[in-house]
């Protein structure tokens, strides 16, 4: 049985992630190239290192810090699913919310763990006055399908700190 929670900050460090497992096989990217968006072969693994899972546990301690949601799935008390929202609405007309992670582990991925994270994360930021969750997204296809399951839209705006810094990124919205 799956337990999902709001993490605190005092929790959030890198023990927490050490039955969670990242890798991601990836075959095929969803790109956008001269205007339309097409399916390009782009193999790679996509895992996170130690440093990585230290440089997570900063980050997710400082979304909790600053105002921001952080919500974690556990299946017999190891992390199995976490989302994080930042704090502060940005976009003038659009007052987006940052979701700036959604992550299931290898060994968890379509037991609808994702679809609670996401929920939680819009009913979440519907609560705070947002009215869309800005996502910069893996471009991995089956990243990019659970996305539009979830009712996901390319961005109207889009956020330009993330599409310089993830350049191949997918940014995305969804309607809250």
């Amino acid at each position: 049985m799956i337990q999902y929670r709001e993490l605190s900050s005092n929790e959030i460090c890198s023990e927490l992630f050490q039955t969670f497992i990242r890798h991601q096989v990836v075959t095929k990217c969803r790109r956008r190239e001269n205007g339309r968006w097409i399916i390009k072969d782009d193999p790679f693994v996509d895992d996170w290192s130690e440093e990585d899972y230290n440089i997570l546990a900063i980050c997710l301690k400082n979304t909790v810090d600053t105002g921001g949601f952080v919500y974690a799935a556990f299946s017999d008390g190891n992390l199995k699913g976490f989302v994080s929202v930042e704090s502060g609405l940005f976009g003038d007309t659009e007052k987006y919310l940052d979701l700036s992670s959604i992550h299931v582990s290898e060994d968890m991925r379509g037991n609808g763990i994702g679809k609670s994270l996401f929920l939680a994360a819009k009913a979440w930021a519907k609560e705070q006055g947002a009215r869309k969750l800005y996502i910069s997204s893996h471009p991995a296809v089956e990243s990019q399908a659970f996305y539009k399951a979830m009712g996901c839209t390319e961005a109207a705006l889009y956020h330009q700190g993330h599409a310089g810094k993830e350049p191949r990124d997918c940014q995305l919205e969804c309607i809250l």
